[in-house]
């Protein structure tokens, strides 16, 4: 069965009752808007959430943790309220009187003390009497139109913990360690001629991605450092197209790997990074420091263009910075950008990963203790949801935290931010592993 409620929609009414997620149980356009079909398909079912929609545009209906039945009895739910969603905010309406918050009816729908009810009678109709143990203004629920064009009754699921985690994780200082040693050992395949790896960050405004840089460079400093430019803003805090090389302590030497900072996508037309831009970076045609312009992407005239790039001006890895608390409320002209930018970036060859971040707001589980990321279901079904939305494999996707509020650095946050690094690193390994196959067979001759 289709959902009604929209993805955000859904999100939104999730916010009020923990990291859940719904499924859908009745839908009164294919079971009927009849009194027994919803019985037969929600009875003994809780939580739920019941919504009810009208020509008009409203979206409204309630929430208990009491299971439905019809038993004809009042059923006690301090946790029960009633709901009206405008757009992509919900005014929430509590019980006042919690005896009373539900009543189990056997010839309606779901039916809230005396004050709610959806399916009433058992036809495609609204009731609602305000101050009847719910204090609200009908107009405001469903604008005086009773007439229900569908009603939908959804069980509310909370995402298990795993005992076991579902990718396995050394938490340990020696890890962390040979982490290090491993990426300041590193050194790309001979054959490319290339002594740092190019990695290109590409996500919304304000996903971490200028934090993300400023994470790895914090590990290998030994404390919280902030070079790149980040924060907290509704447009690009980053306007230019910079390149971070990372360094191995204060003073040290440069570590083979380059981080490429850009401008945020953003979901209007004519703002934020443009993709034949990103064309350019993947190209190694920008010089560092190039200064963006959102209404028109650099053409080859302009100054410190490079027109004849070498392989190590080029980018030989992408990961996208993806903020895990708006995984299920990216706005679709966003992902629009998104899915143009993997199509281009995958006729050119060049891997791609996606860095989750901010894991630990997305997850009180998470926030309690890092170490539980693959303990959660709901971080798990976060990295389902970025991997089919973007169209890469589970394997591709890694959670990591970025230090924002910290003074001091984390060692298992560092194990996140490094085993990000060493993915990165292998997927570089894989494009020059292509790149020199793809060379073999041009020089090869036939016979």
């Amino acid at each position: 069965m289709s959902y009604m409620l929209t993805s955000s929609q859904q999100k939104t009414i999730c916010s009020q009752l923990g990291r859940v997620k719904l499924q859908l149980l009745y839908k009164a356009s294919i079971h009927g808007f009849t009194s027994a079909a919803f019985h037969q398909r929600c009875d003994n079912h809780c939580p739920t959430v019941s919504v009810g929609y009208n020509a008009s545009g409203y979206v409204f209906g309630g929430y208990t943790q009491q299971p439905f039945c019809q038993s004809g009895q009042y059923v006690h739910d301090d946790e029960a309220f009633l709901f009206t969603l405008n757009g992509e905010k919900l005014l929430k309406y509590p019980v006042t009187t919690p005896a009373n918050a539900v009543r189990m009816m056997s010839n309606s729908g779901p039916y809230f003390g005396e004050a709610f009810v959806l399916v009433n009678g058992g036809k495609a109709t609204v009731y609602t009497s305000p101050g009847n143990y719910y204090n609200f203004n009908a107009a405001d629920i469903h604008g005086d139109d009773l007439y229900l064009t569908e009603c939908e009754v959804y069980e509310v699921e909370t995402f298990p913990e795993f005992e076991k985690p579902w990718r396995p994780v050394v938490w340990e200082n020696e890890k962390r360690t040979e982490m290090m040693d491993s990426i300041r050992l590193y050194c790309p395949l001979s054959s490319s001629n290339v002594s740092q790896v190019r990695v290109l960050l590409i996500g919304a405004v304000g996903a971490g991605k200028s934090s993300f840089f400023n994470s790895i460079s914090s590990v290998f400093r030994g404390h919280v450092t902030n070079q790149a430019i980040a924060g907290c803003s509704t447009t690009s805090l980053t306007t230019q197209f910079r390149t971070y090389s990372v360094k191995a302590g204060r003073g040290g030497k440069p570590l083979p790997i380059i981080l490429c900072d850009t401008m945020g996508l953003e979901e209007s037309t004519g703002a934020g990074l443009d993709v034949d831009d990103i064309i350019s970076i993947l190209k190694g045609h920008l010089p560092d420091t190039y200064q963006f312009n959102a209404s028109a992407p650099l053409h080859s005239e302009a100054i410190g263009y490079r027109k004849s790039p070498d392989l190590k001006d080029k980018i030989h890895c992408v990961a996208y910075v993806i903020d895990a608390t708006k995984v299920s409320i990216m706005p679709a002209k966003l992902e629009g950008k998104l899915e143009a930018t993997r199509r281009k970036i995958n006729s050119i060859g060049i891997p791609q990963l996606v860095l989750m971040t901010k894991v630990d707001e997305a997850c009180p589980l998470v926030s309690q203790d890092i170490r539980n990321i693959y303990k959660s279901g709901y971080i798990e079904e976060m990295m389902q949801e970025v991997s089919t939305r973007l169209g890469v494999p589970m394997s591709c996707v890694v959670p990591v935290k970025n230090y924002s509020k910290e003074f001091e650095l984390d060692q298992n946050c560092d194990i996140l931010l490094l085993t990000a690094v060493i993915q990165m690193l292998r997927f570089a390994d894989s494009y020059f592993e292509d790149l020199s196959d793809r060379l073999s067979n041009v020089e090869t001759p036939e016979y």
